[in-house]
């Protein structure tokens, strides 16, 4: 069976293909899943136990203030200081991610093959919703219990415990693995090809750099991750200042929109290798349809966030809803970089995620000269501002985007099969 981008996989029979349960390839991506559930819980508990840090140090703010009071303090509110936005945040936790991704995404192009590429890609990536979801209640109930500094202690340690178990599990490539069976690393060699295979210090840099479809992945993803960012780094602000939930109850209500990101981003895995599966749908086109409704459904549910006014039901149902919607994404441009360039997959995400990580130094800044009063007109601005750059993004890869192997990332595989060919006629005397 051949998909239309150029990738091929083993002629065997489909019921001779090993099942995922329980195989090497999918305990990768299970790895991976509570890798990434580890990053991005260091990444969000800082979000969390920063209001309790600024509110413990914070001086009291004079009785004449009117930032963060549009909105009457409630039964459950804490009647907490006012907490300002920071300028920037979860930069070093953000450097870790994006180192890991890159070993993610090599491994996952040695790993995956082609027809199961969506479903493990998803599983591993879903890990950071995951990680939100468990991180942000968990990162209160700690607070309140054992104190802020409590908290980096003990997801640092889970960190600890997490990369014990990947350096003792995990190998480079199924070749090299100790408890894989034949007939699982057979597979993989077979199906993945040449395609992804390590490319040492042959890396085609200018046709990168001209490559049409890799910046539509790089924009793309750098308008992605602002609203992520804005969910990250700024969602429990919200919930305090405008809101006014308590510390517990506003990790577990922002919390809620990562559960359904979570289970939609693994759901969209599986339809997505189902179309291909099936040939139903091109990559491209399977690739541009998730992202487009990843992108445009929570644009829409974040503009009405900003008009939810002070109704924290409405407004915690309309980021849930937008962060569910968001999760189909996870089939879609998140996982391009290897529908392009399986060989230099690697080096594709290191690229696209160090530009991603530039919305992470802006989107506090912006945000926080945007609800420097803690207005709800002013977080109204910072909703319908996300909204905005995700509708931007869906436009440019629709446009842009691809699914097909670029002619650049096949260069070397065909130069390859060319000096094979090659030495079988030439005699052995004359090598």
């Amino acid at each position: 069976m051949a998909l239309q981008n150029g990738y091929s996989i083993d002629s065997s029979p489909l019921d001779e293909i090993p099942p995922q349960c329980c195989s090497a390839r999918c305990n990768l991506a299970i790895m991976m899943f509570f890798g990434f559930s580890v990053v991005y819980g260091l990444r969000v508990n800082l979000s969390v136990a920063m209001v309790a840090m600024v509110n413990g140090t914070k001086s009291q703010p004079s009785l004449n203030s009117s930032g963060g009071h549009e909105c009457p303090v409630s039964s459950h509110g804490n009647g907490s200081q006012t907490p300002d936005q920071p300028d920037g945040v979860s930069t070093s936790s953000s450097k870790v991610s994006t180192r890991l991704i890159v070993v993610y995404s090599t491994l996952e192009a040695r790993w995956a093959p082609p027809l199961e590429r969506s479903r493990l890609m998803t599983l591993s990536g879903s890990g950071a919703n995951f990680g939100a979801f468990v991180a942000l209640p968990l990162t209160g109930f700690i607070r309140h219990s054992l104190g802020w500094p409590a908290v980096f202690y003990m997801f640092g340690g889970a960190g600890c415990i997490w990369a014990v178990f990947w350096f003792i599990l995990v190998s480079d490539q199924p070749g090299t693995h100790p408890r894989i069976s034949t007939r699982e690393k057979d597979y993989i060699i077979n199906s993945i090809g040449k395609g992804g295979g390590a490319h040492g210090w042959s890396v085609p840099l200018l046709p990168m750099m001209l490559s049409v479809p890799l910046w539509a992945i790089i924009v793309s993803q750098m308008c992605a991750n602002w609203g992520n960012c804005i969910l990250l780094t700024s969602l429990p602000t919200y919930m305090d200042t405008v809101l006014h939930f308590d510390l517990r109850q506003n990790a577990f209500l922002s919390a809620l929109p990562y559960l359904g990101g979570w289970a939609f981003s693994v759901i969209s895995g599986v339809v997505a290798d189902s179309l291909l599966e099936k040939e139903l749908l091109s990559v491209t086109a399977v690739r541009k349809i998730f992202t487009i409704t990843g992108l445009l459904l929570p644009a829409a549910f974040l503009v009405a966030v900003g008009y939810s006014g002070c109704s924290g039901v409405l407004a915690v149902t309309f980021l849930t809803l937008s962060s569910t919607a968001g999760g189909t994404s996870a089939a879609g441009v998140f996982i391009n970089q290897i529908d392009i360039a399986p060989r230099y997959a690697g080096v594709l995400f290191g690229i696209t995620n160090t530009f991603g990580t530039i919305p992470g130094v802006v989107a506090p800044i912006i945000t926080g000269y945007l609800t420097k009063d803690q207005s709800l007109a002013g977080w109204r601005s910072v909703f319908c501002l996300s909204a905005g750059i995700s509708a931007v993004e869906a436009f440019i890869f629709t446009l842009f985007g691809s699914g097909e192997v670029q002619k650049w990332a096949l260069v070397e595989v065909d130069q390859e099969q060319a000096e094979t060919k090659r030495d079988r006629f030439i005699p052995i005397h004359d090598r």
